[in-house]
């Protein structure tokens, strides 16, 4: 049986509220760390739903490259001189080393999209908590 993490159940604004750190406004620090987090599962979950649509895309080229290679294994097979067999089963290569690149450029840009997503929401979140610090510093300094 797992033991439950200690540190979810304290109430850390209680215990800096305690400290009374002169100019330092708990509530706020508490507030942009709440907003980190946020931010930071924001972005996990554009990540994880950027690797599902990945592994559903893989799996329908999957399927799709099966269902063709049997075909192309039909075409092969079918009747005609070795020398047409030979152009056609060059044909057929040529078709799916195309399709092959065209899957691998969009894998890669559905990863590339999920990638650039994820990081705009955390550097998004940085942004602001340089800001919301900015503006904690120029109250505290009147």
């Amino acid at each position: 049986m797992a033991k439950a993490n200690p540190f979810f159940d304290v109430d850390f604004s209680k215990i800096l509220s305690e400290f009374k750190v002169p100019g330092v406004d708990v509530e706020a620090v508490l507030a942009t760390q709440r907003k980190n987090i946020e931010a930071l599962t924001a972005a996990n979950q554009l990540a994880f739903e950027g690797v599902q649509t990945l592994v559903r895309r893989q799996t329908e080229i999957l399927r799709q490259t099966l269902e063709q290679a049997s075909q192309v294994l039909q075409e092969a097979l079918g009747a005609g001189t070795p020398e047409e067999k030979v152009a056609k089963q060059a044909e057929l290569v040529k078709a799916a080393f195309e399709r092959a690149l065209v899957n691998a450029k969009e894998l890669t840009e559905l990863v590339t999209k999920s990638n650039h997503e994820a990081a705009e929401v955390i550097s998004n979140r940085v942004r602001e908590s340089l800001e919301e610090l900015k503006e904690q510093v120029t109250k505290h300094k009147k």
